[in-house]
């Protein structure tokens, strides 16, 4: 680990025949950083205060010999060796010499210290995932203290930017910006003058100075969104930014010195967009000071209650309602039994037209997933308990918006292209533009 400008630690940009970028890492949290440790693909890996240890912590609520780490290509089990002040996996203390399963994104307590699982971007949690505690929170406020930069990966709509507003709200910097950029959303040219600011007569229509979006992040944090499709040509321009921490504008000769701390997200694999030529590899390691995968919703249904309730507190606030209205049993019954095809994104869609239909009235099964009309139709009728497949519900989208896809995305909560690859799944046809 090396201390990169603005105190920020970074991994070291490694080159070499024995580069992986998929290895298998644990992440040690700490207030003063977090410390990166690659593991082995096969066999087992001590964990404890002592020297000799393969994973050393030095800290004084771990033993000299605190744990194991059981490591296939294929699977991950944690043993405890009868540690003084414990090992807890998924909020439970272990049996001394009990091994248990982690996955990627598990994050474990040995003593007082928070360590964190870490697989290459992409990798799937296991199906029993579904049902517990993703402990995302509780990584978000140990990640927050630190200046590292942090790229989240998974789905769209899996709630990367609510995550990254959450970094930037238990941080020291919660007092600066939190200033959201799109880089999948812009052209080129225009994600240049967007990111870096231009200057007066830098290009056609620049009649006056601009500053970048990153300058106006100075002293909070920048949340770089789809960080995977950023053009070659501003990667290299990025790559600058997050060594020498200056900006310099579009037509500019002076650089200018930013505060900034960076926060990147993508649903796209970037490892293996490294290994195509498609991604910097020394822009990777500067955005990966520590990666954190966001399950989808599916698979960490024990997060539903807490966002429905921040999204009932957003939604109330927006409809001019005093307080939340209440989530009935039956309602919370039928978030708990959606697939959420859109992931977040679709819970908070869902939520803010709910109140919008409920007003203050506790919400009902029927105001989260009927449409207007059927509301209309069928108001005094007992409202539906069941939950409607991920099938139906973008044919209904796509009936509703009579075919259009772009409007039926955005009821479902998500990209066109996202819901282009959800029809294709499903072998839903195309609808076809009519003629003029």
């Amino acid at each position: 680990m090396s201390g990169g400008p603005g105190g920020e630690t970074t991994m070291p940009l490694r080159r070499g025949a024995d580069e992986d970028l998929r290895k298998r890492k644990l992440l040690v949290l700490g207030e003063e950083g977090v410390a990166v440790h690659v593991l082995v693909d096969q066999g087992a890996m001590d964990i404890g205060r002592a020297d000799d240890a393969d994973i050393t912590i030095d800290r004084h609520s771990i033993s000299r010999r605190h744990a194991v780490l059981h490591l296939t290509p294929d699977r991950m089990e944690l043993q405890d060796v009868g540690s003084s002040n414990g090992t807890r996996v998924r909020g439970r203390r272990l049996d001394a010499d009990e091994r248990v399963v982690i996955v990627p994104g598990d994050h474990v307590e040995l003593g007082g210290v928070t360590i964190l699982v870490q697989g290459p971007l992409g990798t799937p949690r296991s199906a029993g995932a579904a049902g517990r505690d993703s402990g995302l929170p509780q990584v978000a406020d140990r990640v927050a203290r630190s200046e590292l930069s942090v790229l989240l990966g998974g789905e769209t709509g899996a709630g990367k930017e609510v995550f990254a507003q959450r970094i930037h709200a238990l941080s020291n910097r919660s007092e600066g910006p939190f200033v959201p950029v799109n880089c999948g959303a812009l052209s080129e040219a225009l994600l240049a003058s967007e990111l870096f600011g231009h200057e007066r007569g830098a290009f056609t229509g620049a009649q006056t100075s601009k500053p970048g979006l990153l300058e106006t992040a100075q002293g909070g944090t920048a949340f770089l969104d789809e960080i995977g499709e950023m053009p070659m040509s501003q990667q290299v321009k990025l790559l600058r930014v997050l060594q020498e921490r200056v900006v310099m504008r579009v037509g500019g000769l002076k650089a200018r010195p930013i505060d900034v701390r960076f926060v990147s997200a993508t649903n796209r694999d970037l490892p293996a967009e490294v290994a195509a030529g498609r991604f910097r590899e020394d822009l990777y390691y500067r955005l990966n000071g520590i990666t954190i995968r966001i399950p989808p919703l599916r698979e960490r249904l024990a997060d539903i209650d807490g966002l429905a309730a921040e999204f009932l507190a957003e939604a109330a606030t927006k409809a001019g309602l005093v307080t939340p209205p209440p989530l009935s049993a039956d309602a919370r019954a039928a978030l708990m039994a959606h697939s959420w095809p859109g992931n977040v994104r679709e819970l908070k869609n869902v939520i803010e037209r709910a109140v919008v239909l409920a007003g203050d009235a506790p919400l009902r099964p029927d105001h989260l997933f009927a449409d207007v009309a059927e509301l209309s139709s069928s108001a005094s009728t007992t409202p539906p308990t069941g939950v409607v497949d991920e099938r139906t519900r973008i044919l209904d989208a796509l009936q509703q918006c009579a075919g259009n896809q772009t409007r039926a995305a955005e009821l479902l909560g998500v990209s066109r292209r996202t819901l282009g690859t959800w029809m294709d799944r499903h072998s839903i046809a195309r609808p076809q533009k009519g003629r003029r």
